[in-house]
């Protein structure tokens, strides 16, 4: 029996976002990463939400990808 996946969302923050094209930029990068379910860049609040197996995607990852898009994010407290 397959091992069932779990899913969490996690939000990121950027204060970085300063152009609309940044939005498919960072959905892109996100959404490559095996584990990755989901990406919605908030433009106008700078929020990022990532539905993910953190198993397979972590936390790091989702950094580091955004980093790679040419942003810095960072973890949100809630």
């Amino acid at each position: 029996m397959p091992t069932p996946t779990l899913t969490t969302t996690t939000v990121l923050r950027s204060d970085e976002l300063n152009c609309p094209s940044c939005v498919n930029k960072i959905e892109q990068r996100l959404t490559a990463l095996d584990g990755v379910t989901g990406a919605r860049v908030r433009f106008a609040s700078g929020r990022i939400e990532v539905d993910h197996d953190p198993a397979r995607a972590p936390v790091a990852d989702l950094l580091a990808a955004v980093r790679e898009a040419g942003y810095h994010a960072t973890a949100a407290a809630f």
